[in-house]
């Protein structure tokens, strides 16, 4: 098994939360969380590569949860993946402006989710690659 990173999952579906778990849990360290407030406990103590985020949940939804990391400082460059049933143009203008790297309507293939997620982390690092190049020609 390879470690490719660590990846917090927050839906309150339990269903959802159990696939999304089995999908990433081989390539991934997998941080689970049942709604934004559980995700936001969870940050104090871990932060993750990346997120995967559902918006309707209770106590603090997708929208509030990212708002939220976006405030903070170092969680603040975390991307994070909404994978919603909320599938209006209006949420997912909402989403990308509040700064979510992507979105993703379910039902969902799990093929493409990985995609989305693997596409995600090749761009952090091609980043992190160009300002260490950067770094190291000044």
């Amino acid at each position: 098994m390879q470690n490719k990173g660590t990846i917090l999952i927050v839906d309150d579906e339990p269903n959802i939360l159990g696939v999304l778990e089995e999908t990433f849990s081989y390539d991934y360290t997998i941080l689970p969380a049942a709604n934004g407030k559980e995700a936001l406990a969870l940050l104090e103590k871990k932060l993750p590569d990346m997120i995967i985020a559902d918006i309707s949940m209770p106590f603090v939804d997708g929208f509030e949860l990212l708002a939220n990391i976006r405030r903070q400082g170092l969680a603040a460059k975390i991307p994070l993946l909404f994978l919603t049933a909320r599938g209006q143009i209006a949420d997912m203008e909402k989403g990308l402006k509040l700064g979510a790297y992507g979105y993703m309507v379910k039902p969902f293939l799990p093929t493409q989710l990985i995609a989305k997620v693997e596409e995600i982390f090749d761009k952090l690092k091609r980043r992190k690659s160009d300002k260490n190049r950067e770094q190291a020609l000044n």
